[in-house]
Formats: structure tokens, sequence, C-alpha cells
């Protein structure tokens, strides 16, 4: 009988460790949220560039996950990504709200932010959100820099009539060296 007793407690902690690695998987995963029961509605949005945002990536508003990217699709007519959101139902927003493509810290992942506005009409469901921005490309970022660094360079340097542009060092005079 103490056998069995040992067998049993022995088998319930391995179902509770295998319940353990389910949940953290479905949490790294970020997946968590994607077996969740919440009355959703859905949203559209387009913009020009979604960088690495891909399908289920969190949609935020104050810091607040209200929903999740549900698709990510590219129109071949505007040559834009429409980004289709699920929102929970008892996160409600203004017609004029703007979706803003964000990154938690300098290279984490990317979500949505939506902010809202102040119309008294509310996003209903199969609405598109109009006022849009982009992911900012940090390797845009760094060509543009460069490239302006580069054409600073090329534009002139320093010009002849500055003074010390001569090119030599001047340093100042050793104390009692005019005397």
């Amino acid at each position: 009988m103490k056998k069995n007793t040992l067998d049993f407690w022995v088998g319930l902690f391995v179902v509770a460790g295998f319940v353990a690695l389910l949940f953290l998987s479905l949490k790294v995963g970020n997946m968590s949220s994607a077996f969740s029961f919440a009355d959703t509605y859905t949203v559209q949005a387009r913009f020009d560039n979604i960088g690495g945002l891909k399908a289920r990536a969190p949609v935020k508003s104050a810091g607040v996950v209200v929903g999740r990217v549900a698709d990510i699709r590219f129109d071949d007519k505007t040559y834009q990504a429409t980004v289709v959101m699920k929102l929970e139902k008892q996160y409600q927003f203004p017609k004029d709200t703007s979706a803003n493509i964000l990154t938690s810290g300098l290279l984490g992942e990317q979500y949505i932010g939506l902010e809202a506005g102040g119309d008294p009409a509310m996003l209903a469901e199969g609405n598109r959100i109009t006022h849009t921005q982009s992911a900012v490309v940090l390797e845009n970022l760094i060509g543009q820099f460069l490239y302006n660094k580069a054409a600073d360079a090329g534009a002139g340097g320093t010009p002849a009539s500055a003074p010390g542009a001569s090119g030599a060092a001047t340093l100042p005079a050793a104390p009692g060296a005019g005397k």
C-alpha cells in the first residue's frame, strides 16, 4: 500500500511538471492569450512598413495589452501592409484613434500602440484605423545618419578662412616666452 501512495505522488509531481512546462512554453511563444475566451472585435490598419511585426504581437494602449495582431496581409493595390487586430470588447476606442508600430526597448519585440482620439463615435467590428505611423527601422536610421555625416564631411569640412585652418596646430605660448 505504501508503494502505491509513493507512485501516486511521483505521478502527480510529473504531471505538474508537464503542466508547468506547457505554461512556460506558451508564455515564451507569446501564445498565452491565444486561448483567451474574451469577446473581441476586429479592426484594420494600413502601414507603409511594419518592420518585424508578427502575428500574435500585442496591441497596447497606455502599456496595457488590449488585443493581439490577428493577421498581416500585403495589399498589392496600395503596396501597403494591412494589419488585422482583435481588440477585447471591454476596451472601446474612438474612431480617430491612431495606431503606431513601436518597439519594446532598443531591440525588443515590436507591438502596436494605440492612442485614443477624441471622437465620440467608437470603433466597431470591421472599422479601419486611418491615422497610422509605420515602424522605425534601425537600419534606415543608421544609414541616414551615416549618409548625413558623409554629406557634411564632403560639403567642405573646415573652411579655409577659419582660424587654425592652416592645418598647423597652435599651442599656447609657454610662460615667459615673450620676454
